[in-house]
């Protein structure tokens, strides 16, 4: 909302209301975006004491977005939106609403100034009045569709950045597949990422709808103060070996964009892929440990590869028992994801569980799969080509889901979501 506007910061009247009701502006208010609709307030958030709040907030500003590097949180509610706009105005704006509101999630804040009022509808819907920042993290992008010639953007789109090819053994849903745009919402609090998500969807109304959401969990830090690995649904470590996150020249050799790789707008950023996993639980159950080892080529119980001591010893896929034969499986999943080893991807996934198939009878749980990488085909593509076609693990799992999006660069304190590619 300009400074301009002669109605910010005053009561309204009923004419005022009568209005803007039939400008449209009370759909606007009932969205969050009307009038103080998304300028940041402590509210009822400034009762958490400060100490807490600093300790417990990722900040959102910087030259990369927070939720990439960021240790993984307990929980994840990942959203998929469609535009409904064709005005490129419309998105700017969007954009820009969702910079203010994010600013003040992240930070413990709630969103808007009339959260007071009783004649109104509350700017913020208040599921995290009270509550710490939690950690949270968001993180936005745009998928190869935003590029389509809606907006005049087609120019723009990086070569990078197209839907996957068909991998073998894929059944993708349209109900788990694809997306404009895409927010990333993490928190070790699962109230305070679902109140992200809620509340940006509130503020995209008229110009962007949900297209689908997932929500996904690990092991929290109060069940695991040691930090270990997270462990899958299918009771082994998940993640064992992600790149050092620490090492800034191995992040830029594996996740960031430079000048060089593609249009200058993706310079800091990253495309992620995105892979909606179902496990078929019940028969993984009936499987003998012995083969649920050699599926994945590593122990259960240490997360060391079969062969070895130590989690994090190196994947020997040369080493031959007495017979000559690899004492690794090759056709392993940890084999298959190692190559050679000079491919690499920084996987971010968590476990979800959506209830039950009522068709049947079974869970439907698995693997929200989500990976962070400098070049989609040369890095994702290529290990997921391998995987479909030899893994052991396939037997198990099937792809119903998938999207990619090119998470922008970091937003600048003062600037907005996608400025970069949008001005």
């Amino acid at each position: 909302m300009k400074k301009s506007d002669p109605l910010l910061g005053k009561k309204l009247s009923r004419r005022d209301m009568l209005r803007l009701t039939g400008v449209g502006g009370l759909g606007l208010l009932l969205g969050g975006g009307g009038i103080g609709g998304i300028m940041a307030t402590r509210g009822a958030a400034a009762q958490v004491p400060a100490a807490e709040v600093k300790e417990d907030t990722i900040p959102f500003y910087g030259s990369h977005q927070a939720g990439i590097l960021t240790p993984s949180q307990n929980f994840l509610y990942f959203a998929s939106f469609d535009l409904t706009t064709t005005k490129l105005a419309d998105v700017k704006k969007l954009l820009e609403l969702w910079t203010t509101a994010a600013a003040a999630l992240t930070s413990g804040s709630l969103i808007g100034n009339i959260n007071d009022n009783p004649h109104l509808p509350p700017s913020d819907t208040g599921e995290a009045a009270g509550l710490t920042p939690a950690r949270c993290t968001l993180t936005f992008g745009v998928g190869p569709s935003f590029f389509d010639g809606r907006f005049g953007l087609a120019s723009k789109r990086p070569a990078k950045l197209a839907d996957l090819p068909a991998f073998k053994g894929d059944d993708l849903e349209p109900k788990w597949s694809g997306g404009d745009l895409c927010v990333q919402a993490c928190a070790d609090d699962l109230q305070v990422a679902f109140h992200a998500i809620r509340n940006l969807a509130r503020i995209a109304r008229g110009t962007a709808v949900l297209r689908w959401t997932q929500e996904g969990f690990q092991r929290t830090g109060g069940a695991d103060p040691m930090g270990t690995t997270p462990r899958n649904l299918l009771g082994f470590k998940d993640g064992t070996g992600n790149p050092d996150v620490t090492n800034a020249a191995e992040m830029q050799k594996i996740v960031w964009n430079s000048s060089g790789d593609g249009p200058a707008w993706m310079n800091g950023g990253t495309y992620m892929a995105v892979r909606r996993v179902r496990l078929r639980i019940e028969i993984w159950d009936r499987s003998t440990l012995n083969d649920q080892e050699s599926t994945f080529g590593r122990y259960r119980h240490s997360g060391a590869p079969i062969g070895a001591k130590d989690e994090f010893d190196d994947l020997n896929l040369k080493a031959t028992d007495h017979s000559g034969k690899p004492i690794v499986p090759p056709d392993s999943h940890s084999a298959l994801a190692h190559g050679d080893g000079t491919v690499k991807m920084l996987r971010r996934s968590y476990s979800y569980s959506s209830g039950m198939d009522l068709t049947t009878g079974q869970l439907d749980a698995g693997l929200l799969f989500i990976s962070f990488q400098r070049d989609l085909v040369k890095q994702f593509v290529s290990i997921q080509e391998r995987l479909s076609k030899n893994d052991r693990l396939n037997e198990y799992m099937v792809h119903t889901g998938s999207a990619v999006f090119a998470c922008f660069p970091g937003i600048r304190e003062g600037g907005t979501i996608g400025e970069s590619l949008l001005g």
